[in-house]
C-alpha cells in the first residue's frame, strides 16, 4: 500500500493516547491505546513517545500523514493551537491547523478546536467534538448533541457548525457521587436502576429549581423512598434531566423537534431515555466520526 494512501489520527487526551490508522477512505484498518495521556508526560517528552506509540505502523506503511487532536493541542498538551471561531467548517478548521515535521519525515497536522464567541459571560469553546461534528456531516442543518463529561449541544446550519454550547453535566455528577453528602450511601459498586434513572429524569423535568431538587436524592433516603441501590441512577437522572430542561430554557429543542446524538462515550443510551422524557425524537450518528472528520480537516490542510 502507498504510504498516502493511509493516515493516521491521534486522539490524545489527559489520561490516554488512542490512535487509529485509517484508509483513504475514512475506514479504519488497525487502532492502537496507551496510557501516556498528557498528564504523564514532561515538556519535550510528546515527540519521543508518538514516535514511539507509532512505530509500527511507520516501519510499515512509511512517513505517513499524522493529525492530532484533543488536548494535546490545549496549553497544557504539546503545542497549543488556537481556538478557530464559529461559523466554522472544514476548511476553516484547516487554516487553524499547525504544522510539523516528524523525525521520520511524516508531516504532523495539529487540529485545533472551536470557539463560540456569542457565548456568555465568557467565549464558548471545544476541543475534538467539532471533528466528530465534521466527521458526521454538515449537509443537512440540525441540532447535534454529544454526550460526555462536558456535553456539547451543537447548531449545524448552511454546511457549517453554526454555534454551540456545553453543559457539565457529567462533572457535576462525578463531583456529586464522590464528593458530596448528598449522594453518600449509594451502593458501590455502582448498581443501575432503569427505574429510579426515569424517575430522576422526572423530577428534573418537573423543577427548575436544580439545587433544591437535587437535595432530594438526600431526602428520599431519609423518607425511605430511595435505596442505596436506586440512589445513583437516580441523581444521574436528575443531572441529565437539568441538562436537557435547561437546554429547552434556552432555545436548543421543543417537544415535538429532532436532534442527533454523536459520539459514544458510554452515554448514549441514558440520553436517548432523557431525549424521549423532553419529547425530543432522537437519531444516532456513526461510531466512526471523529476519524472521518479529523480525515477531512487533514486533507483541506495538506491540500
Amino acid at each position: 500500500m502507498a504510504g498516502q494512501e493511509v493516515s493516521i489520527i491521534v486522539d490524545w487526551g489527559t489520561t490516554s493516547l488512542r490512535a487509529t490508522l485509517a484508509g483513504k477512505s475514512g475506514d479504519t484498518l488497525d487502532s492502537l491505546e496507551t496510557a501516556q495521556g498528557i498528564s504523564t508526560l514532561k515538556k519535550g517528552e510528546h515527540e519521543g513517545a508518538l514516535m514511539a506509540a507509532l512505530a509500527a505502523w511507520f516501519s510499515r506503511y512509511g512517513a505517513v500523514p499524522v493529525a492530532a487532536l484533543g488536548m494535546i493541542t490545549s496549553r497544557n498538551g504539546w503545542i497549543e493551537v488556537p481556538y478557530v471561531p464559529c461559523p466554522a467548517g472544514p476548511a476553516d478548521l484547516a487554516t487553524g491547523t499547525v504544522h510539523r515535521t516528524l523525525p521520520n519525515g511524516s508531516d504532523l497536522v495539529f487540529l485545533p478546536g472551536l470557539t463560540d464567541q456569542s457565548g456568555l459571560p465568557f467565549p464558548d469553546v471545544m476541543r475534538g467534538e467539532e471533528t466528530q461534528i465534521v466527521g458526521h456531516g454538515l449537509a443537512v442543518d440540525a441540532t447535534i448533541i454529544i454526550p460526555g463529561t462536558h456535553s456539547k449541544w451543537a447548531n449545524v446550519k448552511a454546511n457549517r457548525i453554526d454555534r454551540f454550547q456545553t453543559f457539565v453535566t457529567g462533572e457535576i455528577f462525578a463531583l456529586l457521587m464522590n464528593h458530596s453528602f448528598i449522594a453518600r450511601g449509594a451502593t458501590v459498586p455502582p448498581v443501575d436502576d432503569p427505574e429510579a434513572y426515569r424517575r430522576g429524569l422526572e423530577e428534573a423535568k418537573r423543577s427548575a429549581a436544580m439545587l433544591s431538587v437535587l437535595f432530594s436524592a438526600r431526602t428520599g433516603g431519609l423518607a425511605g423512598k430511595l435505596s442505596a441501590d436506586q440512589l445513583r441512577s437516580y441523581v444521574h437522572g436528575l443531572a441529565i434531566g437539568q441538562e436537557f430542561r435547561q437546554a429547552r430554557e434556552v432555545g436548543w429543542h421543543a417537544e415535538g423537534d429532532q436532534a442527533t446524538i454523536v459520539g459514544n462515550d458510554g452515554l448514549n443510551e441514558l440520553y436517548v431515555i432523557a431525549a424521549g422524557t423532553f419529547g425530543l425524537e432522537i437519531v444516532m450518528g456513526a461510531d466512526d466520526v471523529l476519524t472521518r472528520g479529523a480525515l477531512d480537516v487533514l486533507h483541506h490542510a495538506l491540500s
